[in-house]
Formats: C-alpha cells, structure tokens, sequence
C-alpha cells in the first residue's frame, strides 16, 4: 500500500529514518518543552528537510518542523486547550474550528522569510499553521486528527497525500 505508514521513535536517526524508503514524513503531536523535546530529532528534521521529503507537522511537531527551519517558540500563559478554538485559514479567509491541547506556540517575530504563515489563531493571533516556501512541508499547531471533536481540518491530510504524490512524480520526471 502507498500509504502503509511506518512508526519510528522520536530518537531515530536520519539514516533509520532513510531506511524506511519514506513517501513523506509525518511529525506527530506529543507532551512536552518543544525546543527541549527536539534537542536530538531538529539536526535529523533539518537534514531530511534538505532532501525534499514531504512533511506534515501537527502540534508539537509543527513546533518542531518551526525550529527546524530556524524559528523560535515561547511558552504561552495559559496554554491553549479545548475544542472550539477559532483559526483562520489565511489563504481561503475560512474559519475552522479546531481541537487544541498545548503549551507552546511558535514566535511570529522569528519566522524566517521562506516561511508562510496559513493558519492564525482568532482567540489571541498566534502562529496555528505554516508552509515553508522552498521544501514540501507544511504543520499546524492544532489537531485535525482529532475525534470526537471538530472535523473542520481534516483536509489537511487530503493536502498532505496530494503534496506526497506530487513530489513522487516530481522525482520519477528528474530520474
């Protein structure tokens, strides 16, 4: 199957990770200080950018994938938690409503110039999603994956299969 997936652990290496023959790579969420969560996989994040693998960043690792590219995160007040959180998708102007469940949030301020932001929150204007301009990835700080909740997002999955497909016959055309 195309898209028969393949679960690495977080401490797996640029060659583990090559091993698997990946289509794309998806960072998933999980608990904890991003920038010292990431402290070992954003030097494997960053080299796997560099061969233009697709990759699909959702919660912290949409705050992974925004280190990874040379961002900033900063630890919010209060957190964001909850299933009714308004964010507006920057390039259709539509608002989704979205499950969140963190801590963090990617510094706007930091974002180098190679990075879109496509996903604002309308609670307090953080960073909820990003493209990065000249590789194939993409993230969003919330979760479109989750159930029971909101569905507004699943999309995004849809997106990211497209993104995939597309760099494999990008690669096939090169070859």
């Amino acid at each position: 199957n195309f898209f028969l997936p393949n679960v690495l652990p977080a401490n797996s290496t640029v060659d583990d990770i090559l091993k698997t023959k990946p289509k794309g790579i998806f960072l998933s969420n999980g608990p904890g200080d991003p920038f010292a969560t990431g402290k070992k996989i954003i030097p494997v994040i960053k080299q796997l950018i560099k061969k233009e693998i697709p990759i699909f960043g959702i919660c912290l690792g949409h705050q992974i994938l925004a280190l990874s590219i040379g961002a900033k995160t900063y630890k919010l007040k209060f957190g964001h938690r909850g299933c009714n959180h308004p964010v507006k998708n920057t390039k259709t102007g539509k608002i989704e409503i979205t499950s969140q469940n963190h801590g963090f949030s990617v510094d706007t301020q930091s974002l180098p110039d190679n990075i879109d932001i496509t996903h604002i929150s309308l609670n307090d204007n953080t960073v909820e999603g990003i493209k990065v301009k000249n590789y194939p990835a993409f993230s969003v700080q919330y979760h479109p994956e989750s159930s029971p909740g909101p569905h507004d997002s699943r999309y995004l999955f849809t997106k990211f299969k497209n993104l995939i497909i597309h760099h494999k016959d990008k690669f096939a055309k090169t070859k």
